[in-house]
């Protein structure tokens, strides 16, 4: 039975089959999540981004993970907040299912999900990460390909969230370290 876990961390050291990139659209590195991703994978991983021609918010692509101890990388562009009157929510959950679907299509067992959107896009924490723990539930439901789900927070706020969000949303497949 696959498992979800919360845990709070570095996803660039996690020796996983693919961490999630919130990447920009460009997919060349930027702040965050996504310079921390390219800094540590090394300049192998933008020159591979460069022939992928960008992503659109939403939609996920993979590469290697080149110097990272995670196998791929799966880039996702997460959707700015605007108020959330621009289909930030639906754009949001894409970034997930999209992410998860492309993990499975790639017999991927494991995948480790920063709290996409809610550092610089703006994205609020609460609302992120409910629409993360019912995407990934309804993949869980229909797909069991992959065997571990791991949210990975930065920091304390975000461990608190995501944990009481997963509790509530993932309770049969949640692992005991969140």
């Amino acid at each position: 039975m696959p498992s979800v876990h919360v845990i709070q961390g570095d996803i660039t050291e996690l020796s996983v089959d693919a961490i999630v990139n919130a990447a920009n659209t460009t997919l060349r590195g930027g702040g965050g999540v996504d310079g921390a991703i390219h800094r540590a994978a090394g300049p192998e991983l933008v020159q591979e981004c460069i022939t992928l021609e960008g992503c659109p918010t939403g939609e996920a692509k993979i590469t290697r993970g080149h110097n990272l101890p995670a196998r791929h990388v799966i880039h996702t562009v997460g959707p700015v907040w605007n108020g959330g009157r621009r289909g930030e929510d639906a754009l949001l959950a894409n970034c997930y299912r999209n992410s998860l679907s492309l993990a499975a299509q790639h017999g991927l067992k494991s995948i480790a999900f920063p709290a996409i959107s809610t550092g610089a896009y703006g994205f609020p924490m609460d609302r992120a990460a409910e629409i993360a723990a019912m995407t990934v539930a309804e993949f869980l439901v229909g797909d069991s390909t992959i065997d571990r789900i791991m949210f990975i927070c930065f920091d304390r706020t975000a461990l608190e969230v995501f944990s009481s969000t997963a509790r509530r949303h993932l309770a049969g497949f949640l692992h005991c370290d969140s």
